[in-house]
């Protein structure tokens, strides 16, 4: 056995792979010898951050991750839930922060490109995309090229492959300067008896290679997005990707297409660490061994090394395990769509993991060790300070109106239109709710009635004043988003985005964030069934505000019967389900305090997931009932900020009162958590008030629909028009346009 070893293995080299030194012992004593330098790649690359979870094993464990609707939970390449009729729905959300800020076009776009893959792979059809998006503040110098860059990647791939996209977040802060944040979601449909899985079986069958052709970029991809930046980050722009979205549409139709003749065992996307985590992973799951030829694999680029080939990160690739009997059958398909077809290798019952280049043996390991005896971390954290209560009457005055005005015209709260008008939204023609309102919403393609509803949703300045009442906040407040289109929420995805885990403070948020999340998902059964830990997430050791983002699904049984967030018509009630007697309360960490006053003090709205799931239920049964004529949840800006963005999808105004004694900051703005705003007709509401009430559901009359200014007692009456003008100007002016 003659194994190359031209490259000696340094200290600096070992480091430079981002392992330890005991990391790097327990490799010598995993195989008795100094690893090659194509196996100290393989191993940088199966032992890292981004692919092993090493930091955030121990803690994702503790998560819901089963239910009668899930199908197929993390570990796979995307999770998966029945919705009935012999169908389901395959989703995943996964982060693309490091590359999005070095190369912020093609570090945006290849995280769509991977995403969809994720969801392909799996069998299933793409239907719906979203994007959660965290940028600098917005006079950093280069925040304006970020935005720019990562919205234009998003709509280029996403609209050329053709998924609508659907919903998904922008906001900013100071913290996220040196280190924007890109997640990227997709859902897709497959009949329930037709998943596709990553689990090799079978010995002495082939491997084989698909799509687009191997080059150098993305080498070291995965590696460097399990590492802090500094500044030489510049250097770092070869190790992103490069996608192109017509070819991977080729790909998910010759996928597609050979997965319903029988020629499929086993199949894995490649991505992060490319040929090395799909072969070691489909061989390891399967207790198999792999051998791969690496002559034999397509390239687009002379005299790539063993060592390029393995790590790179080219995008639009898929590795199958094949019935050898349909191979003609299968490279037919592949040659049909333009795709490279090339068998790369066997599987083998030795549990090794063996490739050979220019008639070398260029690595020999132990496949399960490379995936199972990854370390484990478990890291030593600190519990989180709380910040002390807003003292006693310290509620600080503004003009409502004006605050109004001003947070509606700002950086986080204004119209994401500008966004959102760069990606397609219709491609389908099965969009029924498009960005803007709580939910996107897709009708289940075929069936006579059914909608899939998607969210995604967390407040980061809540997750960093308590991570774990943020944690909650994230999966109720994704949890309302669907319930409050009349969806019956399904199952989540986790985006776990936080700074270094080897600083105890930072980890104390994350653990503490994944115990909230646990908790909330738990009373909600809202199972978290697929997901990505993005950690690592800092330049010049300041990190990243905690990010914890959950991606929501829920099934609606009759679309005909969504609620909307715009008032549906003049002289209608508006109901408040579910608030404390006060309508609301609580202004610590709020976005009035915050953008009207400059404070960032106090808790974060405490969460009562009892409360959560009684409202929210009475508040799906008055949607399926046809009893609320428009539905909408309460957030950010609170109250009046809901009632705002009600009027303005509408062009109708309202005007509404105060409860006697209260305070008009405090209810105006407060954001106390479990609220929804529920329109009716006049003749439905005590009906709808006597249910509430049967059910300990608290429910008050605020206000009612009409004219064309939104009346807030105790303010000047603001014509709509003038809060259309606030809210839809702030991002075109900011990009300039």
């Amino acid at each position: 056995m003659t194994i190359s070893n031209s490259v000696p293995i340094t200290p600096d080299l070992i480091a430079a792979h981002g392992l330890k030194p005991d990391e790097y012992q327990r490799i010598l004593d995993l195989i008795g010898r100094e690893p090659t330098y194509t196996e100290l790649g393989i191993f940088s690359a199966m032992w890292n951050e981004h692919c092993s979870y090493k930091s955030s094993k121990k803690w994702l464990r503790t998560l819901p991750t089963t239910g009668s609707q899930v199908i197929q939970g993390p570990g796979e390449n995307a999770g998966v839930v029945d919705i009935g009729d012999g169908q389901c729905v395959v989703f995943k959300m996964e982060s693309h922060n490091h590359p999005s800020y070095i190369e912020p076009y093609q570090g945006a776009a290849t995280g769509v490109g991977g995403i969809l893959r994720d969801v392909f792979t799996m069998g299933a059809r793409p239907i719906a995309a979203m994007n959660a998006l965290r940028f600098g503040e917005p006079d950093h110098p280069k925040t304006r090229h970020l935005v720019a860059g990562v919205v234009s990647g998003i709509g280029g791939y996403g609209n050329a492959f053709g998924v609508p996209t659907v919903g998904g977040e922008v906001n900013f802060d100071a913290r996220y300067n040196g280190n924007c944040l890109v997640n990227a979601f997709a859902a897709g449909l497959a009949e329930s008896d037709g998943i596709f899985y990553s689990k090799a079986s079978g010995v002495g069958l082939p491997v084989v290679y698909l799509g687009a052709k191997t080059g150098r970029d993305g080498v070291g991809g995965a590696t460097m997005a399990s590492a802090e930046f500094d500044d030489e980050i510049e250097e770092k722009r070869p190790t992103v990707q490069v996608g192109d979205p017509f070819t991977e549409k080729c790909l998910l139709e010759a996928c597609l297409e050979l997965m319903k003749t029988g020629a499929v065992i086993a199949i894995q996307d490649m991505g992060a660490a490319g040929l090395t985590c799909s072969a070691v992973e489909m061989g390891a799951k399967g207790d198999l061994g792999i051998e791969l030829d690496l002559d034999t694999v397509p390239v687009r680029e002379e005299r790539m090394s063993a060592y390029e080939m393995m790590l790179s990160e080219s995008q639009e690739r898929m590795l199958m395990v094949l019935r050898p009997e349909k191979e003609e059958e299968a490279e037919a398909i592949f040659r049909k769509w333009g795709l490279d077809f090339a068998i790369v290798g066997r599987t083998t019952d030795d549990l090794r993991f063996r490739v050979l280049h220019e008639g070398e043996e260029v690595a020999n390991l132990p496949i399960k060790e490379l995936g199972d005896e990854a370390p484990e971390y478990d890291r030593p954290w600190i519990e989180p300070s709380k910040p002390a209560p807003l003292a006693s009457g310290d509620i600080p005055q503004a003009d409502i109106a004006d605050a109004l005005l001003k947070m509606l015209g700002g950086p986080d709260l204004s119209s994401r239109r500008w966004v959102w008008e760069q990606y397609d939204t219709l491609i389908g023609a099965n969009s029924l709710q498009i960005p803007g309102g709580d939910a996107g919403v897709v009708r289940v393609d075929g069936h006579p009635t059914k909608a899939l509803a998607f969210t995604s949703d967390v407040t980061p300045r809540y997750c960093e004043a308590n991570p774990f009442e943020g944690g909650k906040q994230a999966v109720a407040e994704c949890w309302r988003n669907l319930t409050a289109v009349g969806a019956e929420p399904l199952a989540a995805t986790d985006n776990l985005n936080f700074g270094n885990p080897e600083r105890p403070e930072i980890m104390g948020q994350l653990v503490k964030a994944i115990q909230g999340i646990g908790e909330a998902c738990r009373a909600l059964a809202f199972p978290i069934v697929s997901g990505n830990v993005s950690l690592y997430n800092e330049t010049n050791g300041r990190g990243i505000l905690p990010t914890p983002t959950i991606g929501g699904v829920g099934l609606i049984r009759d679309w005909s019967k969504m609620a909307r967030i715009r008032f549906a018509a003049a002289g209608e009630v508006i109901l408040l389900i579910g608030a404390p007697a006060g309508w609301g309360s609580h202004l610590g960490q709020s976005i009035y305090l915050r953008d009207i006053h400059g404070r960032s003090d106090g808790p974060p709205p405490p969460v009562d997931l009892a409360h959560e799931k009684a409202v929210g239920d009475f508040v799906r049964a008055l949607i399926t009932k046809g009893q609320a004529t428009a539905v909408h949840d309460l957030s950010d800006g609170g109250l009046a900020v809901a009632l705002a963005e009600m009027a303005m999808a509408s062009g109708i105004g309202a005007e509404c009162e105060l409860p006697s004694s209260a305070d008009p900051i405090a209810v105006w703005f407060g954001e106390d958590q479990g609220r929804y705003l529920v329109t009716a007709a006049h003749g439905a509401v005590r009906a709808i008030l006597e249910k509430a009430a049967q059910h300990g559901v608290a429910a008050a009359t605020v206000g009612r629909t009409g004219g064309f200014e939104l009346k807030l007692a105790g303010a000047r009456a603001i014509p709509v028009s003038e809060l259309k003008q606030a809210h839809e100007a702030w991002f075109p002016n900011f990009m300039g346009e």
